[in-house]
């Protein structure tokens, strides 16, 4: 046997449809999609990152993102868990409708939320709601590859959940400690709401994160869940004395959309974080940006996102995120130059081979794009 025949059949991009092997029923409205990668091939992903499903709803193309559940030691295929969100167009449409031996495009994995952690650094993991998602597949990646002899996982996991009947993963969050004891668990719910419940109670606090994680300023922390909880969390541990340039977020929310996913900033203090390009230093001055493939141009300033300029033209073009990371607004440059702050939904080799996402490319020239 040689030895490319011996190593493991890997893929590191998806772009197409993949099939359903099964669905997991988790909480009364979370399900878990069990998807086959192509050729049964390994997945490579960093733990946090995530995937964009694209299914047709009502006639239209509707893009969102979820984190990858599954662990990054998976042999193949790879898991999604999804909260049904009321008008969410896509998270209704896969529970209503993606079964086992059904398809739905998927495309990925993108992201940078993983890589914010450095190995060896104990690291507090605090989430809420399906926030928890990119922070158990990173749990999962720990006990399955059991780290190395040297450097082993010190992590504490604070995970708030509405009621007990909300929280995600809930048997395999009270064994993790077992599985794996350099991973401490603390679950804490806002309401019982007359359920039997002998853990933590109320909302994230100072005193409950001074209690439960007396060494937290040493920590790198990693921060998934809705907006409020987010600012909750992230003023909490700036108080408590952790370091700004080691919190770090995958935020749940674009604004009004029904459907939320994650897009990252990393660290939290950074200027221009989550995807969004920073104006300050850019000036207003305008440029031509040609849809090549349409005929049309639009004219951009240098503080105007090109899909921003798009739409107030008239022109459509395929979005989602609007924030850099879902990779749905990616388009081939044939000339000029922008600047682009993405959250992680391009590759540095579709960057090279002259790939920009619109939602956060601004142009610095005249620019022609494929479109």
């Amino acid at each position: 046997m040689t030895l490319l025949a011996s190593l493991p059949r890997v893929v590191d991009e998806l772009d197409g449809p993949l099939v359903c092997t099964a669905v997991e029923q988790v909480t009364h409205d979370v399900r878990t999609f069990h998807l086959a990668t192509p050729e049964s091939r390994a997945l490579l992903f960093e733990p946090g990152q995530h995937v964009t499903v694209t299914a047709e709803v009502e006639g239209a193309a509707v893009s969102r993102c979820y984190s990858i559940t599954s662990p990054a030691t998976a042999g193949s295929g790879l898991s999604i868990t999804v909260k049904r969100v009321p008008g969410g167009p896509v998270s209704n449409w896969l529970h209503e409708n993606l079964v086992p031996g059904g398809q739905v495009q998927v495309t990925g994995p993108f992201g940078s939320f993983g890589s914010a952690r450095v190995p060896g650094r104990p690291e507090l993991h605090l989430t809420a709601g399906s926030g928890l998602t990119p922070l158990m597949c990173m749990a999962r990646s720990i006990v399955e590859s059991r780290d190395s002899a040297s450097v082993r996982a010190d992590v504490v996991l604070v995970h708030h959940a509405r009621t007990p009947a909300d929280i995600i993963f809930r048997d395999e969050l009270e064994r993790l400690h077992d599985l794996y004891p350099g991973i401490r668990v603390v679950v804490v719910c806002e309401e019982p709401c007359g359920q039997r419940w002998r853990g933590h109670r109320g909302r994230i606090s100072h005193e409950l994160l001074e209690e439960a994680v007396p060494d937290l300023p040493i920590r790198d922390i990693l921060v998934c869940g809705p907006p409020r909880y987010m600012q909750a969390a992230r003023d909490i541990v700036l108080d408590l004395g952790a370091d700004p340039a080691r919190v770090h977020e995958e935020s749940y929310d674009f604004g009004a959309r029904a459907d939320r996913s994650p897009a990252t900033s990393s660290p939290s203090a950074a200027a221009g974080a989550g995807g969004v390009p920073d104006p300050s230093g850019a000036s207003g001055v305008a440029h031509i940006v040609e849809f090549r493939r349409s005929g049309r141009t639009v004219s951009c300033t240098e503080t105007t996102t090109i899909l921003v300029a798009a739409s107030e033209a008239g022109l459509t073009h395929p979005s989602s995120c609007r924030s850099g990371m879902c990779g749905t607004c990616k388009t081939t440059m044939l000339s000029g130059t922008v600047e682009m702050n993405h959250a992680g939904g391009i590759r540095p080799r579709e960057v090279a081979d002259q790939k920009i996402l619109l939602c956060c490319s601004t142009p610095t020239s005249d620019v022609v794009v494929d479109a």
